[in-house]
């Protein structure tokens, strides 16, 4: 049985959805004014194995993602400019060229990183009617007021506030201090921002709609609670993000959500944690964050990336350095040429106990595999068990060879769980016929003992842009960039 960490419980939970064998997940999405940094994209590598994982067991994942293109201020709360005006004015672009550039530039990285798209993708700005609605209903119910500025809502009015942060309230109180200085009409210091009007700072905003409170635009929070209900209705299953939106976002959208229509917004809420930099938080804000892409103009793979992500919890902090990407990657590329050696092992032994011994440890396997993503998704613990079934299968031989009907077994139980990794195991490089002619001519000289003429045609392979490896099923060969 899948059990996942509850944020809003603080426990690990057996999972059981409201519907039998399908599942709401809302996971939220990128505010496109720049580039998703590798921690963001830490986070949706999280979501995507959780959403493979529930497939794996059998559910039907319906996975709705907001992208936010209007209303996320330079504070995560109400302060600041809006992100995305701002770096219009910086790129010297429409705030809708910087919407749709940035947009494209996340679904290239999130593809690169073999993520699924989510089945339903939407703009905030495509849902701003259905955001009013939930404003008219709030106000309706007076859980939100309104000012010559803006609406908010009361937090005061709403019970258990903090239930998912835990945060005391005087916290968040303090935090919005220079909100309280920007409108002195607010009733609370830790109200927050339904919907903006167009005055002030924001006479000029660019995006704009009509509402019943004048022409402007909403706040960041809305939202989400309207993508959610309106696609996955209320309740749902499971709320995702990163960690960061624990006490400020998804805070505000569980009030919200939760006073406009009387029910839970999610039953499950789990958050991805930070990935650091010199163990400090990444962070566009902070000039210090590290993009896909500049990662792949140094030369790595972006599923590299990702073998260093699954090797440790989503739970837990990572700390990342292009000393432990390259180590990750090594140990990528060292797994997918084992896994291509066994592929390609044609050796016909037979050999009824080395065969009962493998059938035994890829038994042991999908049991150790499918208990540790099953556990919160204990990806590093997944990836020791292939790890383990491989060294042992190549302990498991007969006459000082590996049975190639052996190899070709472990190599489909491993192939079958990649499906949640998302590691593309069995995509392989296409070797040239003349490099295969070369190494097939190397082979030869090896096994006739000649070992300097083998040698000779190792180097003129290796000139020619690709490395060979010596596998105890035989020789692999693989472009040097890989």
């Amino acid at each position: 049985m899948l059990r996942i960490f509850n944020t809003l419980s603080r426990k690990k939970e057996g999972f059981k959805p409201l519907r039998k064998n399908q599942v709401g997940l809302y996971t939220c999405g990128p505010t496109v004014y720049n580039y998703a940094h590798i921690g963001n994209l830490r986070t949706y590598i999280f979501e995507d194995v959780l959403q493979r994982t529930l497939e794996y067991n059998g559910y039907q994942v319906k996975r709705v993602m907001n992208i936010t293109d209007v209303g996320h201020l330079t504070s995560d709360a109400d302060t600041g400019e809006d992100k995305i005006e701002k770096e219009a004015q910086l790129e010297r672009k429409s705030v809708w060229e910087i919407a749709e550039f940035y947009t494209k530039a996340f679904l290239r990285d999130i593809k690169n990183l073999n993520i699924k798209i989510p089945e339903l993708l939407i703009p905030a700005t495509k849902t701003v009617p259905d955001q009013i609605k939930i404003i008219k209903r709030l106000l309706t119910s007076r859980f939100a007021y309104e000012t010559s500025k803006a609406i908010y809502f009361e937090v005061s009015k709403f019970k258990n506030y903090t239930k998912l942060s835990r945060q005391p309230l005087t916290e968040k109180i303090v935090a919005a201090r220079e909100e309280v200085i920007a409108d002195p009409e607010k009733k609370g210091a830790a109200d927050f921002v339904l919907w903006f009007k167009l005055v002030d700072r924001f006479k000029n905003h660019i995006m704009r709609w009509p509402s019943p409170w004048g022409d402007g635009f909403p706040g960041w929070h809305i939202e989400c609670s309207a993508i959610s209900t309106k696609y996955l209705g209320q309740p749902f299953d499971v709320h995702t993000g990163g960690v960061d939106h624990i006490s400020v976002h998804h805070t505000n959208e569980i009030a919200q959500s939760e006073a406009a229509f009387s029910k839970s917004l999610a039953r499950y809420w789990m958050h991805g944690e930070f990935l650091t930099i010199n163990q400090g938080r990444m962070g566009k804000s902070l000039g210090n964050f590290i993009t896909l892409q500049d990662l792949q103009k140094m030369g790595y793979n972006p599923l590299a990336y990702r073998y260093l992500v699954l090797n440790s919890h989503y739970r837990s902090h990572l700390d990342f350095s292009l000393e432990s990407l390259k180590s990750a990657e090594n140990a990528y590329h060292g797994l997918k040429n084992n896994l291509a050696a066994f592929k390609n092992c044609e050796a016909k032994i037979k050999d009824s106990s080395a065969d009962k011994t493998a059938k035994k440890a890829i038994k042991l396997f999908q049991k150790k595999f499918s208990e540790a993503i099953n556990d919160d998704l204990n990806t590093a613990k997944a990836l020791a068990s292939v790890h383990e079934l491989l060294n042992q299968s190549n302990s498991i031989k007969a006459g000082g060879k590996l049975n190639g009907r052996i190899a070709k077994e472990v190599y489909k139980a491993i192939m079958n769980l990649d499906k949640i990794l998302g590691l593309k195991l069995a995509e392989m490089p296409k070797i040239p016929s003349k490099i295969i002619g070369l190494t097939k001519k190397r082979e030869l000289y090896r096994v006739r003992k000649q070992f300097i003429q083998a040698d000779a045609l190792r180097k003129e392979i290796e000139t020619l842009g690709y490395s060979i490896e010596d596998t105890p099923q035989g020789p692999l060969v693989l472009p040097k960039s890989v």
